[in-house]
């Protein structure tokens, strides 16, 4: 019949379900495979953090190397992979198994019995020599060529072509290159080791075989420091060095990294602290409890490689504002060998606070840099206050001074400081001082305030004592607020200063106001802050990094001398 209706096609429902099954398909199939990727990545990370826990070796991951690099096994060029920050293999991922099992790494100390501390031979791996090295057999280029070769001892870093190594060459003593002042050999901890063993502590007979020379430096470096370059820093210094000698204070503290100079000759040790101004206190803290502990012979001399903020301890001991890898590793340890011995003023703060019938037991401080009350102080305690929220954001040393300046301008506008004079007595060496209006007082040790500005002497005609670190004095100035600051570091104004004392004594007679010790900063309420002489702590001067006005003071200084 025409009006019959006939049944619908089963094709458009066949259609329909291809279409829903190519749809599933294509949205499943890239969730699986994505999801398959990152199960096998899972599993080989797994497996290379295995290798890396049960390794000799000191392996990190990279995905970058920093130039052409080839696989240490299969000889292939290769773009990520992993590194022995240590003795330096290099290794493809699928490699770094037989790379582990073919290649030792450094030996901090000498398996068995010690052998003669001069005979120790070269240990060479194959590849990857540094750029512009040069062979110690025909003095001509070395890694030149687009593949795995040439070599290099992981000791003295002396390179050596393919064709010029020779079997002499292989077992020729290692002398430990030009850093071997710097180094403590495997066989000295090994002899040090059985010595103890015996009972026996004259350990200036066991050096003297190194020479009148040897200074074993020791690297103490903060891995979270200004703009996180140490853990870099800590694998170059390895790789030159002893990885015994090298220590992150994260991990390990100061003074028990102190420890190993205990196994030293007496007064030979040095230290490179790696890392702020709060870094190089937190190590001399830990130098003056070995003093406590009655270990004054093993005591180090300090140089500093400058990693934080401010960095005025290092400025004013000529290690410059700022450490950003402009030099390598290998010229900062020259630096090291080249600084002369100086002693550093520590002092000490004590704040006693008021009322609770004295019951309360007042906080020590120590300090190294300055100490200051008003608007410098209440701008380090805003910076630390964020600083400590989200501290990830405060990894450039650029951002924390924008930040240092955006709280300046701000209390220009507020002046939370203000009449400071009002609520402040000041007593230098016992007598009281009259103050000014002034907005902040700053206490200073050494020649640099406020990330590189010589403060106490100034500018323009007017005549000061240079200001040093070593005269047992303390040099005290006042500034008129936080615009006033921001004029003197642009060298547009000068600070009202005081004088200058052994002791210095301030009274908070009223209200909370900012105050900070070597960048430390809180919120004090009435108290008595008494400042007072400590001890000295043995530092390391570096002369070849004075600024202009490091030079205008030195020759200021010769100028006194001479009229003397």
């Amino acid at each position: 019949m025409e009006g019959e209706r006939r049944p619908a096609p089963h094709g458009g429902l066949f259609a329909d379900g291809h279409l829903v099954l190519w749809t599933l398909c294509s949205v499943l199939l890239p969730v699986f495979i994505t999801f398959w990727c990152s199960l096998q990545r899972s599993r080989r990370q797994l497996h290379r953090r295995d290798i890396f826990r049960k390794s000799q070796h000191g392996w990190r991951d990279t995905d970058l190397f920093s130039q052409p690099t080839y696989c240490c096994v299969c000889a292939q060029h290769i773009l990520l992979g992993a590194f022995c920050d240590c003795c330096g293999l290099r290794v493809d991922e699928a490699c770094l198994k037989k790379a582990d099992k073919r290649f030792p790494c450094k030996e901090i100390m000498l398996k068995g019995d010690a052998r003669a501390l001069d005979a120790m031979p070269h240990h060479w791996i194959r590849g990857n020599v540094p750029l512009c090295s040069y062979c110690v057999v025909c003095r001509q280029q070395c890694g030149s060529q687009p593949k795995l070769c040439d070599y290099r001892c992981i000791w003295c870093q002396k390179t050596v072509h393919d064709e010029c190594m020779k079997n002499s060459l292989k077992n020729e003593k290692c002398d430990f290159g030009e850093f071997r002042n710097l180094i403590i050999p495997p066989s000295y901890l090994t002899s040090i080791n059985q010595m103890r063993k015996d009972k026996k502590t004259d350990y200036a007979v066991l050096a003297s075989k190194l020479g009148k020379q040897w200074t074993p430096l020791i690297i103490l470096a903060n891995s979270r420091s200004g703009t996180n370059m140490g853990e870099g820093l800590l694998g170059e210094f390895r790789i030159l060095l002893n990885p015994v000698q090298v220590f992150d204070v994260t991990k390990t503290p100061p003074i028990k990294a102190l420890q190993l100079c205990t196994l030293l000759p007496y007064h030979s040790a040095r230290v490179l602290v790696c890392g702020g101004d709060g870094t190089v206190g937190w190590v001399l803290d830990a130098v003056d409890e070995m003093k406590m502990k009655g270990q004054e012979k093993y005591i180090p001399q300090v140089a500093v490689l400058p990693l934080g903020t401010g960095n005025d301890l290092s400025n004013t001991l000529g290690w410059g504002t700022g450490y950003a890898g402009e030099i390598p590793v290998a010229q900062v340890l020259r630096n090291v060998m080249e600084a002369d011995g100086i002693k550093l003023d520590r002092w000490k703060v004590q704040v006693t606070n008021k009322g609770y019938y004295n019951l309360r037991k007042p906080k020590e401080f120590t300090m190294n840099n300055y100490f200051s009350v008003g608007p410098d102080a209440l701008m380090a305690l805003n910076f630390h206050a964020h600083r400590e929220k989200a501290p990830s954001l405060f990894s450039s040393r650029i951002l924390n001074k924008a930040v240092y300046l955006f709280y300046g301008t701000k209390d220009c506008l507020v002046q939370e400081c203000k009449d400071l004079n009002k609520k402040i007595e000041l007593e230098l060496d016992g007598e009281r001082v009259e103050l000014p209006n002034l907005e902040g007082i700053i206490v200073l040790n050494i020649g640099y305030w406020g990330g590189g500005c010589r403060l106490w002497e100034g500018m323009g005609d007017e005549t000061y004592p240079l200001a040093r670190h070593d005269d047992g004095l303390l040099e005290v100035v006042g500034v008129y607020g936080s615009f006033h600051c921001a004029q003197i570091q642009v060298k547009l104004a000068n600070p009202f200063r005081i004088g200058q004392a052994h002791t210095v004594r301030l009274i908070l007679k009223c209200s909370m106001m900012p105050m900070q010790v070597d960048g430390e900063p809180w919120a004090q309420g009435p108290c008595t802050v008494t400042i007072t002489h400590k001890t000295h702590a043995l530092m390391l001067y570096f002369s070849g990094e004075q600024t202009d006005d490091d030079i205008s003071s030195t020759s200021d200084q010769e100028d006194i001398k001479e009229t003397e």
